[in-house]
């Protein structure tokens, strides 16, 4: 194990279940290549587990049926929601070819069936709105995030990005797209709060048509 990777919080074992031993490799090694590879910052491995492993995993209850990872990156937050949810059938959209090799080695290495992997930009995406939901993580604010993510959403799917303390400011900048892509329920929830020392905003929203 990279000696700087965290201690692997308790709660861990309790978030992703069975599937555990997965997360485990995944971390380890996103955290002994990631740098490495432009997936991370140098900064990040000491943190890994609370600030991004946890921080994506605590959103597992949100997804069901088919689901889209736009701007997947590193695989945070679609692949380690993968990982947590072998029920799911994922599709991890990511335009950077070594990011997409990196994705597509750690679904053969930790045998992720439930995983496809898509070397193109959300808005290139032609298979038609297939997904129940759609999710990004640190891609973009919503003014310009929703209009490559909806579209990929059947009507009465589900929005559900990870976002930063800011996603209030950013709601409100976006209320133009929010009526544009007939967005209700609209809502940012708190998710692991009492559970993560970091608990995770969520944006979530109903397409509604």
């Amino acid at each position: 194990m990279p000696e700087q990777l965290e201690t692997e919080p308790a709660v861990a074992a309790s978030i992703f279940g069975e599937n555990i031993d997965r997360a485990r490799r995944f971390t380890e090694n996103l955290a002994r290549h990631g740098e490495e590879r432009g997936l991370i910052g140098p900064l990040e491995v000491p943190r890994l587990w609370t600030r991004h492993i946890l921080n994506s995993a605590i959103a597992a209850p949100y997804f069901h049926g088919r689901a889209v990872d736009v701007g997947s990156g590193a695989g945070l937050p679609g692949l380690v929601l993968a990982i947590a949810r072998p029920d799911v059938e994922w599709t991890l959209i990511e335009p950077m070819e070594r990011r997409t090799a990196w994705l597509s080695e750690q679904v053969a290495e930790l045998s992720l069936s439930n995983v496809t992997v898509a070397r193109m930009r959300g808005e290139e995406w032609t298979g038609g709105r297939v997904f129940d939901v759609a999710t990004a993580r640190a891609v973009s604010a919503l003014r310009t995030l929703l209009p490559f993510t909806a579209p990929l959403v059947r009507p009465q799917g589900r929005l559900v990005f990870l976002k930063g303390a800011n996603v209030g400011a950013e709601l409100e900048a976006a209320s133009k797209q929010v009526r544009k892509f007939a967005l209700e329920d609209v809502s940012i929830e708190v998710v692991g709060d009492g559970v993560l020392d970091e608990p995770t905003r969520v944006f979530v929203a109903t397409v509604a048509r």
